[in-house]
């Protein structure tokens, strides 16, 4: 049985490497291997190859997190699997990037809130070491502006220029993707990359390296969530208790949760309810999709309260509030990032926003301590408030 679970692991790390590499070399390019006209496809192998520039860094980032927590429960005694690497790859279909990740099962039942704090805590700090290496490494070996002209060749005509005069002509950007910014990113644009070569953030994504890196902040902010089962959520556990906690955690969620939905339904939609442009055809139409959407809270927070009727009433209450805001000049054009309501259905309904109980309770040492107030500062600096647009300029 040990034999077999060992190769089926193997085959899935394999499967993972080779979808990665598919999906880097598709960023990398900009072109698909699948789905589209036969000029524009690439060719198996001869492009394949240039695909380990993303999925070597990329893997070595999440192996290393996975290892983290692999290693540090070892060294509790406490029985765990090698990483289940998960590939999913989607070509032309869809965004992806040939992975959905890597889990490991813990076997054994973690006893004590040190051992949680540790285990929890050693994978984001171990990929996080990694990914400011690639990070770093990629912005300081920034390759010449050529390398971004054979992509796009419209852009010679503009020269070093090019990024600015894009955005003039945003119609011409009208479906691409851009990243967001988070607190690191910025550092590394301002304090470390060459200025004349820097990439925008709608072509970042062909450079390998930064891609990685980029990636491997968003899923460290992910991991350094601080509340339920989450990386994060054992370090906070950890670093306050079960009572602070307990206390603390549902609060993150709703607060994540709202900013999530931020400008998802607004008194100008409702104002504009049968005008041409508008997305709702009728009264009906707009408060049907209303009505899905605060189902959709309240199944995200059926596990915040024994109480049923808890999450209805702050599902009502954060649309009320959600409605206000779109009403507030200082604040009506604030937008959330719909992109996380998939993480938040997961953590709400199944993974759970409260932490499991310790037979042993006891506070963590000062070290352990200073550890995890540094690890949730590395959430603050990973977090991207809105780390995947398409860029519309029909808005």
């Amino acid at each position: 049985m040990k034999n077999k679970t060992i190769a089926i692991q193997l085959v899935l790390f394999v499967v993972t490497v080779i979808t990665t590499t598919l999906a880097g070399a598709e960023a990398m390019t900009g072109r698909f291997f699948f789905f589209l006209p036969e000029k524009d496809i690439l060719k198996f192998p001869q492009d394949f190859w240039q695909g380990f520039e993303f999925s070597i860094p990329f893997l070595a980032i999440l192996t290393c997190h996975e290892f983290g927590h692999f290693f540090m429960a070892r060294y509790y005694k406490i029985r765990t699997t090698l990483p289940y690497y998960i590939p999913m790859w989607l070509s032309a279909l869809a965004m992806s990037i040939g992975t959905l990740g890597a889990v490991i099962r813990i076997l054994d039942r973690t006893r004590t809130r040190k051992q949680y704090f540790d285990i929890g805590i050693a994978g984001p700090l171990a990929g996080f070491v990694v990914g400011f290496g690639v990070l770093w490494y990629g912005f300081t070996h920034l390759p010449p502006l050529d390398y971004i002209y054979k992509i796009h060749p419209e852009y010679v005509k503009y020269g070093a220029n090019y990024a600015h005069e894009m955005s003039k002509n945003a119609n011409l950007l009208n479906g691409q993707m851009t990243l967001g910014d988070n607190l690191l990113m910025l550092f590394f644009k301002n304090y470390v990359a060459d200025s004349a070569l820097l990439p925008p953030n709608f072509e970042l994504s062909h450079y390998p390296l930064l891609w990685a890196g980029y990636l491997s902040l968003f899923f460290t902010a992910l991991n350094l969530f601080p509340i339920g089962q989450l990386d994060g959520g054992h370090i906070l556990y950890g670093l306050i208790g079960k009572k602070k906690f307990n206390a603390i955690a549902p609060i993150i969620f709703v607060g994540f949760l709202f900013y999530a939905g931020i400008g998802m339904y607004t008194i100008e939609d409702i104002q504009s309810i049968g005008f041409e442009g508008s997305a709702y055809t009728s009264d009906l139409d707009f408060f049907l999709w209303l009505g899905i959407y605060i189902f959709f809270l309240k199944t995200c927070l059926s596990r915040i309260s024994t109480n049923p009727l808890t999450p209805w009433v702050i599902s009502l209450s954060m649309v009320v509030v959600q409605f206000v805001m779109s009403a507030a000049p200082v604040v009506k054009d604030f937008q959330g990032f719909s992109g996380f309501f998939p993480f938040a259905f997961l953590l709400g309904r199944f993974l759970g926003i409260y932490h499991p109980d310790v037979e042993e309770d006891s506070p963590l040492d000062t070290k352990r301590k200073v550890l995890g107030w540094i690890s949730l500062g590395i959430f603050i600096i990973c977090f991207t408030p809105h780390p995947f647009m398409l860029i519309d300029i029909s808005k």
